[in-house]
C-alpha cells in the first residue's frame, strides 16, 4: 500500500508525520511525505520519499518578519498557499491509496484524494482545533482573528469559527475545485475535517473532551536515539540540572535571550538555551549558560530542572515525557491550550501570554521549580504507542 502523509507548519506539525511515516515503513508500507521545503534533507536522510509544499519557512521566525499582514497580504497568502498545496500534494498522491492530512490548514488535501479515489483522513494535533461544545476554537491571529473577552458561548464561537473558514478559504479552494469539475464545498472545516477526525495527541496530557466522534490514537512520537554533543554532555556534568530555554520554530520576542538566563540566574540555576530558528545569542561568555542547535529533546529534558517553552504541542509532549517540570510562555494557537494544561496537571506552570520579563519569568520559573511539582511532573506518563496506533488505522484505511 502506498501512504501519502501531508502537513503544512513547522517540527512541531512535521516531526509526528515522520514519526507515523517510519511507523508505516516499518509495517512494510510505501509512504511519501508532502511539507515545507526546510524538512527535505532531514526526511530524505531517513529513507522516507518527500515532495516540498510551499516556501521555506524558517525565515518566518527572524527579528522583523511580519507579524499582522494587511487584508490585501492575508488575501495573496491564502491564495498562494491553496495553489501550492493544490500543485504539491496532486504530485505527490501520484500512486497512492490513502493521503491522509495532518494538522492545521489542510485545504487540499481532500479535493486531491476525491479527484483520485484514494481514502482520505485528516488528524489533528490538538483537542482545541476540532469542534466540542466543552471548548473554543483556537484563535488565528495572523488572518485577523482576536481572542474573546469575558464569558464566551462554545457552540456560537464553532459557528462563527465554520464561517471563518468558509469565508477565509472557501473562493480559493472552490476555484480549484471547479478547474477540475468538482462541485463546490459548502462547509469548509467539515470538508477538511471529516465526521470522524483522528486526534494525535496524548489522552491525559490533551485529553479528547466529548462532543464530536474523533478517534485519538495517542501523540505519534518519534524515537530519538541521537547522543548529546560533547559540549553539551560536559556541561550537564559540572553542575546541577540546568534549566532549558527554547522557543522552538517561534519568533523571539527582543532580549528574550538575556531574561531567559537572567531569570535561570536570580534562582541560583545554569541554563542551556536553545537557538531555535529565531536564533537565540547569549549575552555574555558565562560559564553557568550555554547555547545549543538542534538536540535530542527526549534525553536532554530527563536530564534538567525544568523546561521553558513556548508550548507547542511537540515540545509538551516530550516535557511531559521526559517528566521534567514546565514554564510554557504561550504565543498562537494552541499554546494557550498547553499552558493550561501545564498548569492544572500541576506540572508546571503557565506564564501570562505576554512578553516576558526577567521578573515575570523567575517567578513562573520559581514556581515550576518547587518540589511538589518536579513530583507530579515524573508521575505522568505518556503513552508511547499513538504511532503505531494511527498505523493501524492507516492501514484499515487501504482495505
Amino acid at each position: 500500500m502506498r501512504v501519502l502523509l501531508s502537513t503544512i507548519g513547522s517540527r512541531g506539525d512535521v516531526q509526528p508525520v515522520v514519526a507515523l511515516a517510519r511507523r508505516l515503513g516499518e509495517s512494510g508500507q510505501e509512504v511519501r511525505v508532502c511539507a515545507p521545503p526546510d524538512f527535505g534533507d532531514w526526511i530524505g536522510g531517513l529513507g522516507i520519499g518527500f515532495t516540498p509544499v510551499g516556501p521555506e519557512l524558517r525565515g518566518t521566525a527572524k527579528p522583523g518578519a511580519t507579524t499582522r499582514p494587511s487584508p490585501e497580504q492575508v488575501r495573496r497568502m491564502i491564495e498562494g498557499t491553496v495553489a501550492a498545496q493544490f500543485a504539491a500534494v496532486a504530485e505527490a498522491a501520484e500512486g497512492c491509496d490513502v493521503l491522509v492530512a495532518c494538522g492545521a490548514l489542510q485545504v487540499a488535501a481532500r479535493s486531491i484524494a476525491e479527484r483520485r479515489g484514494m481514502r482520505y483522513a485528516y488528524a489533528a494535533y490538538v483537542p482545541v482545533s476540532l469542534p466540542s461544545p466543552h471548548h473554543s476554537p483556537p484563535v488565528l491571529s495572523l488572518l485577523g482573528q482576536e481572542p474573546a473577552n469575558g464569558p464566551v458561548d462554545h457552540g456560537a464561537l464553532w459557528e462563527e469559527d465554520a464561517r471563518h473558514w468558509n469565508t477565509t478559504w472557501g473562493p480559493a479552494l472552490n476555484a480549484h475545485r471547479a478547474a477540475a469539475g468538482q462541485e463546490p464545498v459548502t462547509d469548509v472545516r467539515g470538508h477538511v475535517f471529516t465526521d470522524r477526525p483522528w486526534l494525535a495527541a496524548d489522552p491525559v496530557l490533551a485529553p479528547w473532551p466529548g462532543g464530536e466522534e474523533v478517534v485519538q490514537t495517542g501523540a505519534w512520537v518519534l524515537p530519538d536515539e541521537r547522543p548529546l554533543s560533547a559540549e553539551l554532555e560536559a556541561f550537564l556534568d559540572a553542575g546541577e540540572p540546568p534549566v532549558y530555554f527554547g522557543f522552538g520554530s517561534m519568533r523571539a520576542p527582543d532580549d528574550l535571550a538575556r531574561t531567559m538566563v537572567e531569570s535561570a540566574r536570580a534562582l541560583g540555576r545554569r541554563a542551556v538555551v536553545s537557538r531555535g530558528w529565531a536564533d537565540l545569542s547569549l549575552v555574555d561568555g558565562g560559564s553557568d549558560c550555554l547555547s545549543i542547535g538542534e538536540v535530542n529533546q527526549q534525553a536532554l529534558f530527563r536530564r534538567v530542572a525544568a523546561v521553558v517553552h513556548h508550548g507547542g504541542a511537540g515540545t509538551t509532549t516530550a516535557a511531559t515525557g521526559a517528566g521534567a517540570p514546565q514554564v510554557v510562555v504561550p504565543q498562537v494557537y494552541d499554546q494557550h491550550y498547553f499552558a493550561g494544561r501545564v498548569r492544572d496537571l500541576g506540572i508546571g506552570s503557565a506564564h501570562p501570554p505576554s512578553v516576558p520579563t526577567i521578573g515575570s519569568l523567575t517567578a513562573a520559573l520559581a514556581d515550576a521549580l518547587r518540589p511538589e511539582v518536579a513530583v507530579r511532573a515524573r508521575a505522568v506518563e505518556v503513552r508511547a504507542d499513538g504511532a503505531a496506533v494511527a498505523a493501524g488505522l492507516v492501514t484499515a484505511q487501504g482495505t
